[in-house]
């Protein structure tokens, strides 16, 4: 559909049952699986789909060792069965992974250990792999790279990883497949208010800058770190408490070459010095490193490392790796926000000990919010949201459970071979949308790193790809694992994509981000 066509729909006099603002895992989540249950939806973000947290992450569909660690039993059981959901229904998008923990010390291989084979009990039928402890040898042989001196044995468990933005996009055309109106660079202006209720949106179409209203029963914030802004905005609201409900979190992420640990499983160490988990996950041919979890009071739509950030994670790789990464071995640097949930009564401080559990918010007004969670968990996020908005009379009541089953796009009809994702990138991600992909002018020719001319084409047909940016961050990942190689691939993509959409596809604005995404001291050879 003609991006005309859809701005026509989404101002039409009728109400959608559900608007829903905001296009990242959340958000799209509750967009399908209303949309799903038959209801009218309409879903808009100022950006690109997942153009925020929902790019970032690890890219581990995950049940969470570190919270198991603390305790969380209930959050760990829920996605670990949420894992299982994810890697059925999108097996071109996500598969498992082999994860071995490497211990140093001869507690640390019964302790943790005994830890997983809780973290396997948890996961019942949705296991998916066992548990096994590992003397020196096979350590080593699983982790070649890994740092031997020490080494006393290890734990290999099962975990699972993803393309989080490829993963963002299937849901948003999944939602699209069941009648869902879904639009990127459409900024919301203004809540309306009809008798003191929040009866829709006041939009503006951040391309064409057309203003229009959608109208809807029912409307639900999930902006991610950004919920407060629309909050601020719901003035019928200001009776309630007003508080800001995100205390935000910046984690960092490191990719250098597969070199540093060859093979396909991934290293995690289970404490480091900021008492986080450290990963290094393969990933699209690359290994990333990672993360942090450090305060922030701002909210940059770019948000940029901190010199000292990237240090620890080299730092503490160094520790564990037969030969440490530096800052020139960087391939690419990224940040996500995390929109974590602010105690009560909290103003800030240290976010590693804050909960990772989502909570929705019901207004006065009928605003909903729902913020906070994880990736994983997006889907019972969706019915929660959803189960809050009926039990407010704001929507009708009908049977949830009805994406538990549901294959998103490019996974019908469902591959026999799970897709590779420590692969470099290729044609494969695409699914079952693969010949529809080699269709395309452009097959033949590939401009770099996998990605060839077809690949920007259908970006741009069947996608939402407007600019250099979604097809180089988020259609394809070149610019999470090769800022360097992505940059010198702009003009190219660019081309195409102009030819394609008729727009100017900003390539000014992304050769200003990729620089961004690689450390000063990289780019000048340190």
């Amino acid at each position: 559909m003609r991006r005309q066509d859809i701005l026509a729909r989404l101002g039409r006099p009728e109400p959608y049952d559900i608007a829903v603002v905001g296009g990242g895992a959340t958000g799209l989540g509750v967009a399908l699986d209303a949309a799903a249950r038959g209801l009218s939806v309409a879903l808009v973000d100022s950006h690109d789909f997942a153009g925020g947290t929902s790019s970032r992450a690890t890219k581990l569909v995950h049940g969470g060792v570190r919270y198991l660690a603390q305790g969380r039993i209930g959050l760990v059981r829920e996605a670990l069965h949420e894992r299982a959901t994810i890697l059925r229904n999108a097996p071109h998008l996500a598969a498992r992974l082999p994860f071995v923990m490497p211990s140093y010390g001869l507690w640390e291989t019964p302790f943790y250990g005994a830890g997983l084979k809780l973290y396997d009990l948890l996961a019942g039928r949705a296991g998916l792999g066992t548990t096994e402890l590992l003397g020196r040898r096979q350590t080593l042989e699983r982790l070649p790279g890994l740092r031997a001196d020490g080494l006393k044995g290890g734990v290999l468990y099962w975990d699972g990883q993803f393309d989080d933005a490829r993963l963002a996009l299937a849901l948003a055309r999944t939602a699209v497949q069941h009648g869902a109106t879904v639009l990127n660079y459409c900024e919301v202006t203004g809540l309306l208010h009809e008798d003191g209720k929040v009866a829709g949106l006041h939009c503006r179409d951040r391309e064409g800058g057309g203003a229009f209203t959608v109208r809807a029963r029912c409307v639900v914030n999930a902006t991610g770190v950004w919920v407060d802004a629309l909050r601020a905005m719901d003035g019928a609201g200001a009776g309630q408490l007003a508080r800001p409900i995100v205390a935000p979190s910046q984690g960092v992420h490191a990719v250098v070459d597969r070199a540093f640990l060859p093979g396909n499983h991934a290293l995690i160490v289970p404490r480091t010095a900021d008492g986080r988990v450290l990963f290094a996950v393969p990933w699209l041919g690359k290994l990333i490193l990672g993360t942090t979890d450090t305060p922030r009071q701002d909210l940059p739509r770019e948000p940029v490392h901190l010199p000292e950030e990237l240090d620890f994670i080299l730092r503490e790789a160094g520790r564990y790796l037969a030969r440490a990464p530096r800052v020139a071995d960087v391939r690419s640097v990224w940040v996500g926000l995390r929109p974590l949930v602010k105690p009560a009564g909290e103003d800030g401080g240290a976010t590693g000990a804050i909960s990772r559990e989502h909570t929705v918010e019901v207004r006065r007004s009928g605003l909903v919010t729902v913020t906070g969670g994880k990736w994983t968990t997006y889907r019972s996020m969706a019915e929660d949201v959803l189960a809050r908005c009926v039990h407010a009379g704001l929507l009708k009541g009908l049977g949830a459970g009805v994406t538990a089953n549901l294959p998103l796009v490019g996974a019908e009809p469902r591959s026999a071979d799970p897709v590779d994702l420590s692969q470099p990138p290729g044609v494969h991600l695409y699914g079952s949308e693969a010949a529809d992909v080699q269709a395309l002018p452009g097959a033949d020719r590939e401009l770099g790193g996998g990605l060839t001319e077809a690949m920007v084409r259908f970006a741009a047909r069947r996608e939402y790809a407007r600019t250099v940016e979604d097809v180089l961050a988020r259609r394809s990942r070149l610019l999470f694992i090769d800022a360097h190689l992505a940059a010198r691939l702009a003009p190219a993509v660019a081309a195409v994509l102009q030819e394609e959409t008729g727009i100017d596809p900003a390539r000014e604005a992304f050769d200003a981000l990729a620089a961004t995404y690689v450390p000063t001291a990289a780019v000048a050879g340190a």
